[in-house]
């Protein structure tokens, strides 16, 4: 796979193409003014591989209009058509996993191993989706009073809407359509400007494997967009991954507008050290999970919180596992760190890494500085180890977002719950320990939505049950969660229907008029 990647990447040459739309099962060019249009770039090369049109509000409500038209015929088409629907898209999806998942590399910077991993979390939710019909069960009691039933059935919304980020191109928007087009709704998707070419891929699937036309529309663009979503009155509820900025911005003016809102937010990710800790296990599991994806994403684990204090054995170990990781483009053999997305973003890494030593922090490995010499344009910033890190410091306090673990020095379990539940966030947290008390204490006591005990990535899987991507606090807006259980109760509603089909008279000719449940309460049978 490799060669073959490496071909396509090389063959990227030729002008910059400029990407289409999606509405109405067709690929459709953007008459948005090319002066308007934003470059794709390559972040390891920085080369332009796309330019990407604002959508205009025409094109936007036209695609709304769409898909409120599709919903009025794919609400009502048979739950298990929806799922085989669903059934064939995730055929194809397997099918085309490299291609999806050389885009992504070509596109966000990720290495094809991890690009793979993207598509594959995203999948997941598309198998789930093809059980939906368990999920869409309604409830029965009869004889609530004489003569009367009471059920209630789970429907669509109606037009729904998702905003998505630059780090999962492929899994973040499988997150959200799926779910909510097999629960019977449509979706307008939004792709972040920074990496759009896998949501095209995956829309061009949708359809081959029967989705009909209007039932998945997308729409590009920055601010104006993502207004237009946030306000359009046709639009029942959002679904939002970004930043903490952003997600309050697309909470509190949607729910303004009375749509129903899940935004998965920023995060701070601690991994407790017991003394008891596997030195092994720990060390791997902190590299993957804090140097993995260049630590661009919001489960990265990016604070270690050593109880009894780092030792000289973990210290070396960690730094020497860290200082092995190759720096390289996505596509060369052996690429375990990818570029950051931009130029801005390896700046603010940067930046953030170079306050630490001012305000007391000791950067025992430095990554700033780094160059790939095949790739001497790109994003590329090294694996970073800060200590003697407190919670006053710029590195702990803002979410970096890049491949720098800060590391903290505590007396007891005790102390590191408090600084984890102090951070403003509450995504993901792990603890490492040989000790199942000590394991129960803390996922008891901790206030973060998901614990890994001895797992530095508690994501759950979304095809192996019902569990959902649980954040708290300030990691998340809203009050049900993405996929699984909660994301089908984010995208349905519940009606209540009550039922009286009583026989005409008593049995003895008189005419009964009384209405059950309601004697003696002043209520007055119909004259």
């Amino acid at each position: 796979m490799v060669d073959v990647a490496r071909r396509f990447f090389a063959s990227t040459t030729s002008a910059p193409r400029v990407e289409n739309l999606f509405i109405d099962g067709l690929a459709v060019p953007s008459k948005s003014k090319p002066e308007t249009h934003i470059p794709v770039y390559n972040p390891a090369t920085q080369e332009v591989l796309s330019m990407l049109p604002e959508t205009t509000m025409d094109e936007f409500h036209a695609a709304v209009e769409s898909s409120k038209k599709a919903f009025t015929t794919w609400s009502t088409t048979p739950v298990p058509q929806r799922a085989r629907v669903m059934l064939k898209y995730q055929e194809l999806i397997r099918r085309d996993m490299d291609k999806l998942a050389m885009n992504i590399t070509q596109e966000q910077g990720k290495t094809l191993e991890d690009a793979r991993g993207d598509v594959f979390r995203g999948l997941e939710v598309v198998e789930y989706s093809c059980g939906i019909a368990t999920q869409l069960l309604g409830q029965v009691q009869e004889n609530v009073a004489q003569g009367i039933d009471t059920m209630s059935i789970r429907q669509p919304l109606g037009v729904t809407a998702g905003i998505c980020p630059f780090n999962f191109p492929a899994m973040v928007p499988l997150w959200m359509f799926p779910v909510s087009i097999a629960a019977g709704n449509t979706m307008i998707l939004k792709p972040s400007e920074h990496d759009p070419g896998a949501c095209m891929l995956l829309a061009e699937l949708a359809t081959e494997a029967g989705l009909p036309p209007g039932v998945l529309n997308i729409v590009h663009g920055r601010h104006d967009v993502v207004n237009a979503i946030l306000d359009h009155p046709d639009i029942k509820c959002v679904s939002f991954v970004g930043s903490n900025s952003g997600g309050k911005h697309v909470y509190s003016r949607a729910s303004a507008h009375g749509k129903r809102v899940q935004a998965n937010t920023g995060a701070k990710n601690h991994a407790v050290i017991m003394p008891d800790a596997d030195v092994d296990q720990a060390v791997n599991a902190l590299v993957g999970a804090a140097f993995g994806a260049a630590g661009q994403r919001c489960m990265a684990v990016s604070v270690a919180v050593c109880v009894g204090g780092m030792t000289d054995e973990f210290r070396k170990a960690l730094v020497e596992r860290a200082k092995g990781l190759k720096v390289t483009a996505g596509w060369e053999p052996g690429a375990q760190v990818g570029p950051l997305i931009s130029k801005e973003s390896k700046q603010r890494v940067c930046r953030i890494i170079e306050t630490a030593p001012k305000q007391g922090g000791n950067v025992i490995l430095n990554g700033r500085d780094i160059v790939v010499e095949q790739y001497p344009h790109g994003n590329f910033v090294g694996p970073t180890i800060i200590t003697n890190v407190d919670s006053s410091m710029e590195c702990y306090n803002e979410e970096i977002f890049g491949p720098v673990l800060v590391c903290m020095n505590v007396d007891s379990l005790d102390e590191a719950i408090s600084v984890i539940n102090a951070n403003e966030h509450g995504n993901g947290t792990a603890i490492f320990t040989s000790s199942g008390a000590i394991a129960r204490q803390f996922q008891t006591k901790v206030d973060v939505g998901m614990v890994g005990i001895n797992v530095p990535i508690p994501v759950p899987a979304a095809s192996s049950g019902e569990f959902s991507f649980t954040g708290w606090r300030g990691s998340f807006y809203g009050d049900l969660n993405m996929y699984g259980k909660m994301g089908v109760e984010f995208f349905t509603r519940t009606k209540t229907i009550t039922s009286s089909w009583k026989l005409p008279s008593d049995g003895q000719g008189k005419k009964n008029t009384a209405l059950p449940g309601l004697s003696g309460v002043g209520a007055s049978p119909p004259s």
